[in-house]
C-alpha cells in the first residue's frame, strides 16, 4: 500500500469510526429499553413513549449554527468532536449505573433524561463531523466519504439492535453499557492519529452563523427543487419498511424470525450496498446515480406490490429477496442523499444546512411511518404498497427531470 492509499484509508477510517459511534448506542438503547420494559410487563403506550429519545436528533438543527459559528479551523472542529464524544461516552457510563429491574418505574424518567442527554452530544458530535467531512473533501471523494457515513449507521444499527441485544441477554445492562462507552471512546483513537487532516479551501466569511441560519437556508435561491427531492427520494421504501414487520406477522412469521430478516439480512444488505454506492457516484457523479438508484428503489416497492397481491407467491426466499433488494437500495440512496445534500451548502453554514437537510429526511421518514399505517389501515397491504410504488415512480421522474436541468 503506497502512502497515498495510506492517507486515503486513514481519511475513510476516521470518519466510519465516528459515525458508527453514533448509531450503535442509539440503535441499542431504543431496541433494548423496548425489550427490558416489555419483559416487565410495561405497558406498550408507555414504551410507546420511547421514541422520544430520537428527539435530539430532529431538534439538533437549532443548536447547528453554534457550531458552524464556533469551529473555524480543523483543530476547533477536532475539539468539538471530542468534547461531545466524552460527555457521550460519560453520560452513557452513568446509564450503567443504574439497575433496571428496580427502577421501573420509580427512576425511570432519570434514566431517560440522561439518555437524552446522551443523544444531544451524539447529535452535536454528528454536525461537527458532518461539516468536517465537507471541508475536508473534495467533490470526487464524497461518493466514498458518504459510503462511510451509510455504513457507519447500518453498522452501528446491526450492532445495536441486533448483535448487542443477544449480548445483553449473556452479560446484562451493566456490562454492555460500560462496554459501550469504552467503545465510543475508542472510535475517536484514528481521529486523534489524523494529524494531516486539512481543509480543502481555506474561506473567510464576513457574517459569522448566527441561530437564523437554518431558517435562512430555505430562502436560497433554488433551493426548492433540492427539498423537493429530499422529500420525495426514498419516501416510498421508507413507507415500506415501516409496515413491512406487521406485513411479515400476518403472514405467520414469528418475531425472531422477522428480527432476523429484517434486523440482520435487510440491515447487512444496507451496510454492504452503501461500499459500492459510493464508488458508482464517485466514478459517474451523483446526479446520473440518484437516477439509477431511485429506479432500483421503484423496483424494490413494485416486489412488495406483487407479493401482497399473490400471497401464494410469498415464500420465505421471495421475501428476503425482497427484503435484501429493499434494504440495500436505501443503502444506495443514502449515499446519494448525503453527497447532494454536501453539495447544497453555504461556505461557512456547512454544519447547519447539511444538518437542516438531514433532518428533512428523518421528518418525512416519521411522518411516512404514520400515514403508511392510516393507509394500510383502510385499503390494505396492497394498497399501502401501490401508493408507496407510485411515489417511488415519482421520485424516479422527478431525477430524470432535475438531470435535464442541471447546468
Amino acid at each position: 500500500m503506497n502512502k497515498k492509499q495510506t492517507q486515503k484509508v486513514a481519511y475513510l477510517s476516521t470518519f466510519f469510526s465516528l459515525y458508527i459511534a453514533q448509531a450503535v448506542p442509539m440503535s441499542f438503547f431504543t431496541t433494548a429499553l423496548q425489550v427490558i420494559m416489555r419483559e416487565q410487563a410495561v405497558s406498550l403506550s408507555v414504551i410507546g413513549l420511547l421514541q422520544i429519545i430520537k428527539l435530539p436528533w430532529i431538534l439538533k438543527v437549532f443548536w447547528s449554527p453554534a457550531i458552524d459559528r464556533y469551529c473555524n479551523t480543523v483543530r476547533d472542529y477536532k475539539r468539538a468532536i471530542i468534547g461531545a464524544e466524552i460527555t457521550y461516552a460519560l453520560l452513557i457510563f452513568i446509564t450503567s449505573l443504574f439497575d433496571l429491574h428496580t427502577i421501573l418505574p420509580s427512576y425511570f424518567h432519570i434514566l431517560i433524561a440522561i439518555i437524552l442527554l446522551a443523544l444531544a452530544a451524539s447529535a452535536t458530535q454528528d454536525i461537527a463531523t458532518d461539516a468536517l467531512a465537507i471541508r475536508t473533501s473534495t467533490t470526487k471523494q464524497r461518493g466514498l466519504l458518504n459510503s462511510m457515513q451509510s455504513m457507519g449507521s447500518f453498522g452501528g444499527s446491526l450492532l445495536g439492535s441486533g448483535v448487542l441485544l443477544m449480548v445483553l441477554h449473556s452479560y446484562g445492562w451493566n456490562s454492555v453499557t460500560q462496554c459501550l462507552s469504552i467503545f465510543v471512546l475508542i472510535a475517536l483513537v484514528p481521529l486523534l492519529l489524523h494529524k494531516k487532516l486539512s481543509f480543502q479551501q481555506e474561506t473567510q466569511t464576513k457574517q459569522r452563523a448566527t441561530w437564523k441560519d437554518f431558517v435562512l437556508f430555505f430562502t436560497q435561491k433554488g433551493i426548492a427543487r433540492q427539498i423537493v427531492f429530499l422529500v420525495l427520494y426514498y419516501t416510498g421504501i421508507i413507507g415500506i419498511m415501516s409496515i413491512l414487520k406487521p406485513f411479515m406477522v400476518d403472514l405467520g412469521y414469528s418475531m425472531k424470525e422477522i428480527g432476523f430478516l429484517c434486523g440482520i439480512i435487510g440491515i447487512g444488505a444496507a451496510f454492504v450496498m452503501a461500499y459500492p454506492a459510493g464508488i458508482l457516484v464517485r466514478r459517474y457523479g451523483y446526479q446520473r446515480m440518484r437516477s439509477v438508484f431511485a429506479f432500483i428503489m421503484f423496483l424494490a416497492t413494485l416486489i412488495f406490490v406483487i407479493l401482497s397481491i399473490n400471497q401464494n407467491f410469498t415464500t420465505t426466499l421471495t421475501l428476503t429477496i425482497a427484503i435484501v433488494v429493499l434494504w440495500g437500495s436505501y443503502g444506495m440512496g443514502t449515499v446519494v442523499v448525503y453527497t447532494s445534500s454536501m453539495k447544497h451548502v453555504r461556505v461557512g453554514r456547512e454544519g447547519t444546512d447539511f444538518t437542516v437537510q438531514t433532518v428533512i429526511t428523518h421528518l418525512m421518514g416519521i411522518i411516512i411511518a404514520v400515514i403508511g399505517g392510516v393507509i394500510a389501515h383502510y385499503v390494505g397491504y396492497a394498497g399501502m404498497f401501490a401508493t408507496q410504488s407510485a411515489i417511488a415512480l415519482a421520485s424516479f421522474f422527478y431525477t430524470l427531470q432535475m438531470n435535464k436541468t442541471v447546468k
